[in-house]
């Protein structure tokens, strides 16, 4: 009989206690508009903070990057917080989250990445304005000027408020997770969060695996904005994604990591390093190096 994660329905009993260094990122990031402004997302890292803590009540070793401390303090049972075990950094902007993933993923000894942080796609490139003459018809999507359409820079420490419309650039951010292997050279178990809006199982499925594959990672959890209180997908295991109820999330998440971690370090499954908090200098043929 299996589970329909595809293990054996009693294995998860049978996984023996295997300490692994285990890096949670979680919450959200800020992008500066000026000094005092800023561009986010309404996630609260609440998901993050109960993998890692699920994590640590296993006897893990965890360092939980989080932009909501008051989260993770809501969550944490005490004794964590005096424990050898369970390190805790805060980060606010893309910049300071980006840093440092890059610190711990490469000074410091990580056998598994869980990237949950909802991090922000677009840096903020300029704020501007439309010069005196210079107009936009949001019915036709069209500028208009008596000579040519300009726009005025109007970055500063505190963006004046005097304007009456601000327009501001928006370019593309590196995506973190993909740094991860490329950039960083992590060779540890990997798991990646994705989140669409108005996708159907199947297509949200399709989305995932694609992206897993583009960026590396061992795992996916994937969802929905309309599915986000109810559960998420979960895989590959054995090629096929599950769905799995929120609640259930962080233990069954752990679980499926247990046994490959368990696999990898019996020579079953090389998925990073051979060695406990170590990365493989030589990566598995067919493998993408850094």
């Amino acid at each position: 009989m299996t589970s329909d994660l595809g293990f054996p329905s009693h294995v998860f009993n049978e996984i023996p206690a295997m300490p692994a260094s285990i890096l949670v990122t979680a919450g959200n990031t800020s992008v500066p508009l000026d000094q005092v402004r800023v561009l986010t997302n309404r996630f609260s890292g609440r998901t993050g903070a109960g993998i890692a803590i699920e994590a640590w009540k296993r006897g893990h070793r965890v360092t939980l990057l989080t932009s909501q401390p008051e989260t993770t303090a809501s969550l944490l049972p005490p004794a964590a917080q005096a424990s050898d075990s369970w390190r805790q950094r805060t980060y606010h902007s893309f910049d300071d989250l980006a840093n440092l993933m890059a610190e711990e993923l490469t000074t410091r000894p990580v056998d598994i990445l869980i990237h949950s942080a909802a991090v922000s796609d677009y840096l903020v490139a300029g704020v501007f304005a439309p010069q005196t003459g210079t107009t936009f018809d949001p019915i036709q999507h069209h500028w208009s000027a008596a000579d040519k359409p300009t726009l005025v820079d109007r970055s500063a420490g505190k963006i004046p408020s005097a304007e009456p419309e601000l327009w501001l650039r928006l370019v593309r951010a590196p995506k973190l997770i993909d740094r991860v292997r490329r950039d960083w050279n992590f060779r540890g178990l990997v798991v990646k969060f994705k989140l669409e809006v108005g996708k159907t199982i199947e297509e949200l499925r399709d989305l995932a695996e694609r992206s897993r594959q583009y960026s590396e990672a061992d795992l996916m959890v994937a969802n929905t904005l309309e599915q986000v209180p109810h559960g998420a997908l979960l895989g590959p295991i054995d090629g096929e994604y599950t769905l799995i109820p929120r609640a259930e999330l962080p233990e069954r998440l752990l679980d499926v990591l247990a046994q490959m971690y368990k696999d990898r370090n019996n020579g079953k499954r090389v998925i990073g390093s051979d060695r406990l908090g170590g990365r493989d200098p030589h990566p598995p043929s067919g493998s993408r190096s850094a």
